[in-house]
């Protein structure tokens, strides 16, 4: 639902791009229908805005549940609130599992764009907000899901630079993982689906 909200309020101001890798598939779906996505130029202003605010977003969190984190002694369990972290460490198939994932996600996006699937007016956001979950659920469990390098990245910096109590290591060594893998799965995502779907995203353009 959290999801849902901020798609419902980013909607009519930037499309609801909360994530870096929406926003690079739809650079590359713009690079291959010019009609479709946003150009590269916008990339880099998309990505500065994503990422700050999933920074003011963990650093919020931090604020809010301060005491909390003074009195938890688990900093292990500290970092997850800020990052994810995988429950078995093998960088090469945790990648594969955010690619996999953000793949889902991104598909299912593109798909949710066509006329014939479009949520009613005002619940735009909601296919997608089940979608997150549904990929939680099912894929999430061996790394936690970023399937969104801002939210990843933008909480473990605020872990690293900010006065989290009693923290431990922010997990550098790992962090490439959930940056790198949804990216490549955005983009993966939006070349399969213009690939075999092409018939589909010209009628959506010529709908809108």
């Amino acid at each position: 639902m959290a999801v849902f909200i901020g798609v419902v309020v980013a909607g009519p101001l930037t499309g609801a791009h909360l994530n870096p890798a929406v926003t690079l598939a739809m650079a590359v779906m713009h690079s291959m229908n010019s009609a479709a996505g946003i150009g590269w130029d916008m990339v880099p202003g998309y990505w500065l805005g994503e990422m700050v605010g999933a920074i003011i977003g963990a650093a919020l969190v931090l604020l809010f549940y301060w005491d909390h984190f003074k009195e938890t002694e688990d900093k292990v369990l500290k970092l997850a609130v800020f990052s994810t972290v995988p429950n078995i460490r093998n960088y090469g198939l945790n990648l594969i599992s955010e690619i996999i994932g953000t793949f889902v996600l991104l598909f299912g996006i593109f798909a949710f764009g066509q006329p014939n699937t479009q949520a009613p007016a005002g619940l735009g956001g909601l296919p997608v907000a089940l979608l997150v979950l549904v990929i939680g659920l099912s894929l999430g469990g061996t790394t936690g899901y970023a399937i969104n390098p801002a939210r990843d990245l933008g909480p473990r910096l605020v872990h690293q630079f900010l006065p989290v109590p009693n923290k431990g290591d922010s997990d550098w060594s790992y962090a490439w993982i959930p940056v790198v893998g949804p990216l490549i799965g955005g983009a993966l995502a939006a070349i399969v689906y213009y690939v075999f779907f092409t018939e589909y995203i010209v009628k959506a353009i010529k709908v809108a």
